[in-house]
């Protein structure tokens, strides 16, 4: 009976596998056909790979270009999240303030407000920036992007969970020996907390690397396309090239792959809360 148990276990196992690889393993196949092959249903290799790559390179749409401003958009977001983030989940754990758990749970509630109703606001807001000297933050900026996404109250929420498991002895030996508190961040605790900013960092680069509403209202120059909005412009023709759009959904693919991939047991850790 058991051993029937285990057979059953692995076919739901196997089966679920293929469900789940199916549209990445069609994705790949379709990379090499032509679009009137994709609308077939054609699930073989075909010999267009060549011309697919070509085709997404000299395309109007400008893809090349928006892998770039993709790519400046999640790095600098992704940088100043764990920086300012990790700081105010530490500071909420770590300090002692009779109003830090009220302000906390203000900052719990924002997160049950939905960002579409959020983007009127920030639109009015960044508006009016491009009236003033600091219009390179406004509308149709790269700057307009990252801003809204440099410090959210999940990442706050994340790693002040995290922090729970950090021992406080460290804290106070650190400034028995004379370190201040912002010496005692960098130097102790970021150092042994390499795994939760291993999987704050794998949140937040896939979320702005995969972003596509705010950029959308945000930018309205095609040589500020990011990623999802080249690849809307591509499906939005008349008759879209199906093998282009695969082939660039595929090459858009591969950062947020890689860096899953290299930090994956971080990322596990780090959402298991391990602080070594």
């Amino acid at each position: 009976m058991k051993k029937f148990g285990s057979i059953v276990k692995y076919i739901v196992l196997i089966f679920a596998s293929i469900i789940s690889l199916f549209p990445f393993l069609w994705m790949i196949l379709s990379t090499t056909n032509k679009a009137v092959d994709i609308n077939a249903g054609k699930f073989m290799l075909g010999d267009q790979l060549m011309v697919n790559i070509q085709n997404m390179l000299t395309n109007d749409v400008g893809f090349l270009n928006s892998l770039k401003n993709s790519a400046i958009i999640a790095l600098i977001t992704t940088i100043f999240a764990l920086i300012l983030s990790s700081a105010a989940g530490y500071g909420f754990e770590i300090f002692k303030s009779k109003r830090k758990e009220f302000i906390f749970n203000i900052l719990l509630l924002s997160m049950m407000v939905p960002f579409s109703a959020l983007m009127i606001p920030l639109y009015t807001m960044f508006s009016k920036l491009n009236g003033t000297p600091f219009k390179f933050l406004g509308l149709d900026s790269l700057a307009s992007v990252i801003i809204p996404s440099i410090c959210t109250a999940f990442l706050i929420f994340f790693f002040r969970q995290n922090i729970k498991a950090f021992p406080k002895d460290l804290v106070e030996a650190a400034r028995i020996d004379g370190l201040n508190e912002w010496q005692i961040f960098f130097r102790i605790y970021m150092p042994a907390a390499k795994n939760t900013y291993a999987a704050a960092a794998i949140i937040t680069f896939m979320n702005s690397w995969n972003n596509y509403l705010w950029p959308l209202v945000a930018l309205q120059s095609p040589t500020k396309r990011t990623v999802p909005l080249a690849l809307s412009v591509m499906g939005a023709s008349y008759t879209p090239d199906y093998g282009m759009m695969m082939t660039s959904i595929v090459v858009a693919t591969i950062p947020t792959a890689i860096i899953f991939f290299v930090l994956q047991k971080q990322f596990v850790q780090g959402m298991l809360g391990a602080v070594k």
